[in-house]
């Protein structure tokens, strides 16, 4: 019965000793020891509270980034894509975007029947475009060449800023 005791004792005091080795204690009772790891405990509980707030804004910085870059739809409206509903929203708006937008329709042979826009910090417009389309247009072309002008005009230069 005392072996038994012993060896329940003499575990303890291992599972002490590797408790204290791990939370780095230089206490030498039992109770020290335990309360020094309660203490371990609970400051590795806040590291993992602040990584998960950096992974949380670290994924918020990187949702931001992605939806800074424009967007551009495009649906075909009437018989046989004979006008588009275009769609583009970009969170950052640059002078002469709104300009360039309506370039590309006018080189697609697209005239504006209706559009709303908006300017102001990001960029918004909705238009409909149509009549003299021709043949080979279509909405991946619109979509092209809309988001063309989109990144033309947001990198700083179009073509006619070389012209002047």
């Amino acid at each position: 019965m005392m072996s038994r005791e012993r060896k329940k004792a003499a575990a303890l005091q291992e599972k002490l000793k590797i408790l204290r080795s791990i939370t780095h204690s230089h206490a030498l009772s039992n109770t020290s020891i335990i309360m020094d790891a309660s203490a371990y405990i609970k400051e590795l509980k806040q590291k993992v509270v602040r990584l998960n707030q950096e992974i949380a804004c670290a994924q918020d910085a990187l949702r931001h980034k992605a939806s800074s870059y424009p967007t551009v739809t495009v649906e075909a409206l009437g018989v046989q894509g004979s006008s588009f509903l275009v769609n583009v929203f970009s969170d950052k708006s640059c002078p002469g975007l709104l300009v360039a937008v309506l370039e590309a329709f006018d080189e697609l042979g697209l005239s504006v029947l209706q559009a709303t826009a908006s300017c102001a910090d990001s960029f918004r417009l909705e238009a409909v475009g149509g009549e003299n389309v021709a043949d080979n247009v279509d909405e991946h072309v619109v979509k092209q060449a809309v988001l063309q002008a989109v990144r033309s005009c947001s990198e700083g230069g179009s073509e006619h800023d070389d012209e002047e």
